[in-house]
Protein backbone atom coordinates (compact mmCIF):
# COMPACT_ATOMS: atom_id res chain seq x y z
CA UNK A 1 0.00 0.00 0.00
CA UNK A 2 1.31 3.48 -0.99
CA UNK A 3 2.33 6.12 1.21
CA UNK A 4 1.07 9.24 0.16
CA UNK A 5 2.74 12.39 0.58
CA UNK A 6 0.59 15.93 -0.35
CA UNK A 7 3.67 18.27 -0.50
CA UNK A 8 3.85 22.36 -1.54
CA UNK A 9 4.85 22.49 -5.37
CA UNK A 10 6.84 25.27 -4.79
CA UNK A 11 8.57 24.81 -1.48
CA UNK A 12 8.04 21.40 -0.53
CA UNK A 13 8.68 20.05 2.75
CA UNK A 14 11.91 18.23 3.34
CA UNK A 15 10.49 15.92 5.82
CA UNK A 16 8.03 14.86 3.44
CA UNK A 17 10.56 14.12 0.74
CA UNK A 18 13.27 12.76 2.66
CA UNK A 19 10.71 9.64 3.56
CA UNK A 20 9.90 9.43 0.18
CA UNK A 21 13.63 8.91 -0.82
CA UNK A 22 13.78 6.50 1.76
CA UNK A 23 11.28 4.32 0.29
CA UNK A 24 13.35 4.61 -2.83
CA UNK A 25 16.23 3.81 -1.40
CA UNK A 26 14.61 0.48 0.05
CA UNK A 27 13.70 -0.51 -3.40
CA UNK A 28 10.11 1.18 -3.70
CA UNK A 29 8.27 2.38 -6.79
CA UNK A 30 7.07 5.86 -6.31
CA UNK A 31 4.57 8.04 -8.55
CA UNK A 32 6.06 11.94 -8.52
CA UNK A 33 4.87 14.98 -10.31
CA UNK A 34 7.49 16.52 -13.59
CA UNK A 35 7.64 19.00 -14.92
CA UNK A 36 6.07 17.10 -18.27
CA UNK A 37 3.07 14.70 -16.21
CA UNK A 38 3.38 12.46 -13.50
CA UNK A 39 6.20 9.71 -13.82
CA UNK A 40 6.97 6.20 -11.78
CA UNK A 41 10.57 6.38 -10.53
CA UNK A 42 13.05 3.47 -8.40
CA UNK A 43 16.31 3.08 -7.81
CA UNK A 44 18.54 2.77 -10.75
CA UNK A 45 21.03 0.12 -9.16
CA UNK A 46 17.72 -2.08 -8.11
CA UNK A 47 16.94 -5.06 -10.51
CA UNK A 48 14.01 -6.32 -9.08
CA UNK A 49 12.39 -2.56 -8.74
CA UNK A 50 13.23 -1.78 -12.24
CA UNK A 51 11.25 -4.99 -13.48
CA UNK A 52 8.66 -4.34 -11.38
CA UNK A 53 8.27 -0.69 -12.55
CA UNK A 54 8.52 -2.13 -16.11
CA UNK A 55 5.71 -4.67 -14.66
CA UNK A 56 3.29 -1.78 -13.76
CA UNK A 57 3.86 -0.24 -17.55
CA UNK A 58 3.12 -2.97 -18.85
CA UNK A 59 6.72 -2.12 -21.47
CA UNK A 60 9.22 -4.76 -22.00
CA UNK A 61 13.14 -4.45 -22.10
CA UNK A 62 13.04 -2.48 -25.75
CA UNK A 63 11.20 0.39 -23.86
CA UNK A 64 13.41 3.01 -23.25
CA UNK A 65 13.82 4.20 -19.25
CA UNK A 66 14.82 7.67 -18.39
CA UNK A 67 17.10 8.72 -15.94
CA UNK A 68 16.49 11.50 -14.06
CA UNK A 69 19.15 13.96 -13.16
CA UNK A 70 19.50 17.23 -11.13
CA UNK A 71 22.03 19.28 -13.19
CA UNK A 72 24.15 18.67 -16.61
CA UNK A 73 26.82 17.28 -14.14
CA UNK A 74 25.19 13.57 -13.53
CA UNK A 75 25.26 12.82 -17.21
CA UNK A 76 28.80 12.51 -17.55
CA UNK A 77 28.50 8.74 -15.47
CA UNK A 78 25.96 7.38 -17.82
CA UNK A 79 26.13 8.34 -21.27
CA UNK A 80 29.03 9.84 -23.57
CA UNK A 81 28.62 13.33 -24.96
CA UNK A 82 30.22 15.16 -27.44
CA UNK A 83 30.53 18.84 -27.44
CA UNK A 84 28.12 19.23 -29.93
CA UNK A 85 25.36 17.54 -27.91
CA UNK A 86 26.57 19.27 -24.65
CA UNK A 87 25.94 22.27 -26.05
CA UNK A 88 22.39 21.25 -27.07
CA UNK A 89 21.56 19.77 -23.67
CA UNK A 90 22.79 22.93 -21.66
CA UNK A 91 20.01 24.88 -23.99
CA UNK A 92 17.53 22.31 -22.80
CA UNK A 93 17.85 21.66 -19.33
CA UNK A 94 16.46 22.11 -17.12
CA UNK A 95 13.11 21.49 -19.15
CA UNK A 96 11.02 19.11 -21.08
CA UNK A 97 13.30 17.09 -22.98
CA UNK A 98 14.15 13.76 -23.29
CA UNK A 99 17.75 12.78 -24.77
CA UNK A 100 18.34 9.36 -26.06
CA UNK A 101 22.56 9.31 -26.03
CA UNK A 102 24.66 6.52 -26.01
CA UNK A 103 25.23 5.09 -22.09
CA UNK A 104 28.54 4.19 -20.57
CA UNK A 105 29.51 1.22 -19.08
CA UNK A 106 28.19 2.70 -15.52
CA UNK A 107 24.60 1.84 -16.80
CA UNK A 108 23.83 -1.78 -15.87
CA UNK A 109 23.05 -3.29 -19.39
CA UNK A 110 19.81 -4.92 -18.31
CA UNK A 111 18.57 -0.86 -18.48
CA UNK A 112 19.78 0.31 -22.23
CA UNK A 113 17.87 -0.75 -25.31
CA UNK A 114 19.19 -4.45 -25.39
CA UNK A 115 20.83 -3.51 -29.45
CA UNK A 116 21.25 -0.09 -29.55
CA UNK A 117 23.26 0.28 -25.87
CA UNK A 118 21.29 3.55 -25.41
CA UNK A 119 19.88 4.94 -22.27
CA UNK A 120 17.18 8.14 -21.96
CA UNK A 121 18.42 11.38 -19.71
CA UNK A 122 16.44 14.39 -18.91
CA UNK A 123 17.38 16.88 -16.66
CA UNK A 124 13.15 18.05 -15.37
CA UNK A 125 12.39 21.49 -14.33
CA UNK A 126 10.18 21.22 -11.48
CA UNK A 127 10.89 21.96 -7.70
CA UNK A 128 9.43 19.06 -5.69
CA UNK A 129 11.64 16.52 -8.23
CA UNK A 130 14.70 19.03 -7.83
CA UNK A 131 14.57 18.53 -4.40
CA UNK A 132 13.73 15.21 -4.16
CA UNK A 133 16.70 14.28 -6.20
CA UNK A 134 18.92 16.31 -4.05
CA UNK A 135 17.46 14.16 -1.42
CA UNK A 136 18.16 10.72 -3.13
CA UNK A 137 21.79 11.77 -3.65
CA UNK A 138 21.45 10.21 -7.26
CA UNK A 139 19.42 10.21 -10.47
CA UNK A 140 16.64 7.72 -10.53
CA UNK A 141 15.16 5.79 -13.04
CA UNK A 142 11.86 6.43 -14.89
CA UNK A 143 9.04 6.00 -17.24
CA UNK A 144 6.46 8.55 -18.10
CA UNK A 145 3.44 7.67 -15.58
CA UNK A 146 0.57 6.24 -18.23
CA UNK A 147 -1.88 3.81 -17.58
CA UNK A 148 -1.55 0.29 -19.76
CA UNK A 149 -3.55 0.35 -22.81
CA UNK A 150 -3.53 4.13 -22.54
CA UNK A 151 -1.98 6.42 -24.28
CA UNK A 152 -2.39 9.79 -21.77
CA UNK A 153 -0.06 10.39 -19.20
CA UNK A 154 -1.95 10.50 -15.28
CA UNK A 155 -1.98 14.35 -14.14
CA UNK A 156 -4.56 14.13 -10.85
CA UNK A 157 -2.37 12.45 -8.12
CA UNK A 158 -6.16 11.24 -6.30
CA UNK A 159 -6.50 9.11 -9.71
CA UNK A 160 -2.98 7.93 -9.75
CA UNK A 161 -3.80 6.50 -5.77
CA UNK A 162 -7.09 5.19 -6.46
CA UNK A 163 -6.14 2.94 -9.42
CA UNK A 164 -2.00 2.46 -8.13
CA UNK A 165 -2.33 2.38 -4.94
CA UNK A 166 -1.79 -1.52 -4.28
CA UNK A 167 1.42 -1.35 -6.90
CA UNK A 168 3.47 1.70 -5.34
CA UNK A 169 4.76 2.44 -2.39
CA UNK A 170 5.08 6.07 -2.19
CA UNK A 171 2.56 8.75 -4.11
CA UNK A 172 4.09 12.24 -4.02
CA UNK A 173 0.96 14.89 -4.59
CA UNK A 174 2.37 18.17 -5.46
CA UNK A 175 -0.82 18.90 -7.56
CA UNK A 176 -1.38 18.78 -10.94
CA UNK A 177 1.01 18.43 -13.68
CA UNK A 178 1.05 19.77 -17.20
CA UNK A 179 -0.49 16.23 -18.18
CA UNK A 180 2.40 16.24 -21.41
CA UNK A 181 5.31 13.99 -22.17
CA UNK A 182 8.72 15.75 -22.84
CA UNK A 183 9.63 16.04 -26.19
CA UNK A 184 12.13 13.09 -27.12
CA UNK A 185 15.34 13.63 -29.11
CA UNK A 186 17.38 10.66 -30.42
CA UNK A 187 21.18 12.02 -30.00
CA UNK A 188 23.18 8.96 -30.21
CA UNK A 189 23.69 9.14 -34.11
CA UNK A 190 24.93 11.39 -36.97
CA UNK A 191 21.91 13.70 -36.78
CA UNK A 192 19.39 14.52 -34.26
CA UNK A 193 16.21 12.57 -34.47
CA UNK A 194 12.87 14.11 -33.12
CA UNK A 195 11.24 10.42 -31.75
CA UNK A 196 8.32 12.43 -30.07
CA UNK A 197 6.68 15.89 -30.36
CA UNK A 198 5.54 16.98 -26.43
CA UNK A 199 6.07 19.52 -24.35
CA UNK A 200 9.36 20.63 -24.95
CA UNK A 201 10.06 23.14 -28.55
CA UNK A 202 12.65 21.00 -30.25
CA UNK A 203 12.69 24.42 -32.76
CA UNK A 204 13.42 26.74 -29.79
CA UNK A 205 16.57 24.52 -29.59
CA UNK A 206 17.68 25.90 -33.08
CA UNK A 207 17.03 21.99 -34.47
CA UNK A 208 15.33 21.34 -37.62
CA UNK A 209 14.11 18.07 -36.93
CA UNK A 210 12.05 15.70 -39.37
Amino acid sequence: MAQYFEVHPDNPQPRLLKQAAQILHGGGIAAIPTDSSYALVCHLDDKAAAEALRRIRQVDERHHLTLLCRDLSELASYARVDNRQYRLLKLATPGPFTFILEATKEVPRRLSHPSRRTIGLRVPDHRVTQELLALFGQPLLATTLIAPGETEPLNDPHEIRARFEKLLQAIVDAGACPMQPTTVIDLSGDVPVLVRQGRGDAAALGLALD
